[in-house]
């Protein structure tokens, strides 16, 4: 599906989630440019899984618009891939790497299509782009963590979106997974695709993003990432004592749960 839009791949206005009455977002304003890798930085508790969760109605909003190249979510959500926190997946449910990956084919195909030989051969050419072809067949729970990663990355291309949630992506995976999941973050960038990602590295921002939003329960600041990555910025988001040494950035340990004041 090509997109001839002007409108930007993603723009929230006024977007307010609250649990059980107490807001978790407040009044998030944000617009983000086509074909850039953006970090979505914060503490924990910043609200940043909330976020992405909130714009694709996969949770309950208070308050708030969310367009996705100009039209509701609800109108766009073929153009939209999605890559769950890995802790949210219950993977013991008995299925192997490569129906994983068909998985991201149904929003093309109905749920009640099966999956044709171009479909499948599709989603073997995402696994081989993930380094996982060798284990299509494999059950998901006798994967590792950073196996099971690469699948979920896999079964994203298979939807071939035009913009990408990510949430923590990198956690808990080892270098060589590290390293591949960047290479395709920067293989979709080129091929002119908006990444969306929740990072908690900030050692790696810099190397890693484009464009940055800080959040935290509210938009501190949002722009390429020269602009607003800074020790200011980085102040106001996570509150507590921060210090900046070179280009390590060094924060205390009240710091990774700092909450802003409304």
């Amino acid at each position: 599906m090509s997109v001839t839009t002007s409108s930007a791949p993603l723009s929230v206005r006024d977007l307010t989630v609250a649990y059980q009455k107490k807001p978790v977002l407040r009044s998030v304003h944000v617009e983000v440019p086509e074909g850039k890798l953006i970090g979505i930085i914060g503490p924990n508790g910043a609200g940043k899984s909330t976020f992405i969760k909130a714009v694709q109605g996969l949770i309950p909003v208070a308050s708030g618009e969310t367009h996705i190249y100009g039209k509701p979510y609800r109108q766009q959500r073929k153009l939209v891939g999605y890559v769950p926190q890995r802790e949210s997946v219950d993977w013991d449910f008995p299925t192997d790497a490569l129906d994983v990956v068909l998985m991201g084919r149904y929003g093309r195909l109905g749920w009640f299509r099966r999956p044709s030989k171009t479909d499948r051969d599709y989603a073997m050419e995402c696994l081989q782009k993930v380094g996982m072809a060798d284990y299509a067949s494999r059950q998901i729970s006798q994967l590792s963590g950073g196996q099971q990663q690469r699948v979920f990355l896999a079964r994203a291309l298979a939807q071939e979106a035009h913009l990408y949630f990510m949430d923590e992506p990198f956690a808990g995976v080892d270098a060589a997974t590290e390293k591949a999941i960047i290479l395709l973050l920067n293989e979709l960038k080129q091929q002119k695709k908006t990444v969306l990602v929740v990072h908690h590295d900030l050692q790696t921002v810099e190397e890693y993003f484009d464009w940055t939003i800080l959040l935290n329960r509210r938009v501190i600041a949002a722009g390429p990432t020269k602009e607003t990555f800074t020790s200011d910025n980085l102040q106001k988001t996570y509150g507590g004592r921060l210090h900046v040494l070179g280009n390590q950035v060094l924060l205390t340990s009240s710091s990774a749960k700092g909450e802003i004041e409304p």
